[in-house]
């Protein structure tokens, strides 16, 4: 047989374009759908989701992949994000010929050299002297950012212009939609060089050390290197997803290299799942949403994004795509609609269980910060008066009910999913 006859496809490129074909199913969806919305408001929101997706998944190849657990990884990406916005101002400047397109690169740059400065010391050692590390070196930037302001611009940042580098294919960037197919394209190409990375030789190394330090040593890999190369790779593609933010928001602050930026992108992780390369990704989508949607409606959204954490380190530590992985085997042998009425049985009274919680909460935080003569406020869409028992006793007594009903249903749940998952095994058996 040919291997010249065009109608015959080679084993190697099937395999490539089946390896590929979720990427390519990715880009074009994503390329589709600033078509399908016409709100300015939910392209910023995407923009938002996919410049964290991109600093998570690298911050995961830190404590994912590597075992390291950084409480300064902020750090990266906000110094990649104050290199791109000085960029951005010395192309305004000087009219130079550089597109915006390309000054993603300077913030990987910047993230590089700069992991390799600090990852030169503090990935000599693991665990709870690395977490101490990287919170240290974390204060030390930041507090950096409020002294050096003719860099970092102080308390009130530095700005600029996307719009004064040369166009692009036509685009000057000006427009929201712009920016966004700018984003998704450059969060496609980190994604895909991450998740190649996290299949090379190194990445899975990587995991090894994390797993079993000594036996990696033992067979002849040194941890800290591994270690040093997989924290300068994460550094690079977070100060890409800085540079990304400054080009986004046009602003670079102290904000973006602060604890609370590292917080967020451990929340982010943490609640996708670190056991996963998609988790992050899930993670990153959830908590933009979250943080968008409740702040909207409540002021204290941020509590309950703590709630929604605490509860996933506790009771689904493997984040929310380990709960979706752990349904695989039973999904696989089409066993799911055994699942359905035991679920169905604790998540209602969950549910009600949550809507007391949350009117509880939200009357708290009411009363500790209304005005003089304030005492309605809305509630799931129903006015009610803060100064009379009856709110305070119905939604306490949601509360409980919810909560005894859910804490009832719960052990004959756990049955269920034990019984399908025996099917799903014992089918693969034979």
């Amino acid at each position: 047989m040919s291997v010249n006859n065009p109608n015959i496809m080679l084993p190697g490129a099937a395999g490539f374009w089946r390896r590929h074909l979720v990427w390519l199913v990715a880009l074009v969806v994503l390329l589709l759908v600033p078509q399908l919305l016409s709100s300015r408001v939910a392209i910023a929101v995407l923009n938002q989701m996919a410049i964290m997706v991109i600093f998570t998944v690298a911050y995961n190849m830190l404590l994912g992949q590597g075992g390291m657990l950084s409480f300064g990884h902020a750090v990266y990406f906000g110094l990649g994000g104050y290199f791109a916005i000085h960029l951005i101002n010395a192309i305004g400047a000087n009219e130079w010929a550089i597109p915006v397109v390309v000054v993603p690169l300077i913030g990987g740059l910047a993230g590089l050299v700069f992991a390799i400065i600090f990852g030169s010391f503090s990935t000599n050692r693991a665990g709870t002297v690395f977490a101490m590390i990287s919170l240290g070196i974390g204060e030390l930037i930041a507090a950096s950012s409020l002294i050096f302001v003719k860099f970092s611009g102080g308390e009130e940042g530095v700005t600029g212009d996307r719009t004064d580098p040369p166009p692009f294919m036509g685009m000057k960037f000006a427009s929201e939609v712009e920016v966004y197919y700018l984003i998704v394209v450059w969060m496609l190409i980190a994604v895909y060089l991450m998740y190649r990375f996290s299949r090379t030789p190194v990445g899975r190394i990587a995991n090894a050390v994390r797993d079993n330090p000594e036996r990696a040593e033992f067979v002849g890999y040194s941890q800290k290197r591994v270690r040093f190369v997989s924290f300068v790779v994460s550094g690079m593609f977070a100060g890409i997803a800085g540079a990304l933010f400054a080009i986004n928001y046009e602003i670079v602050t102290e904000e973006t290299v602060n604890a609370i930026t590292s917080g967020v992108v451990l929340l982010q992780a943490y609640i996708g799942g670190v056991g996963f390369f998609a988790g992050p990704i899930v993670g990153a989508v959830v908590y933009t949403l979250l943080q968008t949607l409740l702040s909207n409606y409540t002021e204290i959204w941020a509590f309950y994004v703590g709630i929604v954490f605490v509860a996933t380190v506790m009771y689904a530590p493997a984040g929310l795509t380990g709960i979706i992985m752990m349904h695989q085997p039973i999904w696989r042998i089409g066993a799911m609609s055994t699942l359905i009425g035991p679920y169905i049985r604790v998540l209602l009274p969950g549910a009600i269980c949550a809507i007391g919680a949350i009117g509880m909460l939200e009357l708290l935080h009411f009363i500790s910060v209304r005005g003089t003569g304030e005492s309605t406020k809305n509630l799931f869409g129903i006015e009610v008066n803060a100064d009379t028992p009856w709110p305070w006793l119905l939604f306490g007594v949601l509360l409980v009910a919810g909560f005894w009903f859910a804490r009832r249903a719960a052990p004959s749940v756990v049955d269920a999913y034990q019984s399908a998952l025996q099917r799903a095994f014992s089918g693969d058996a034979k």
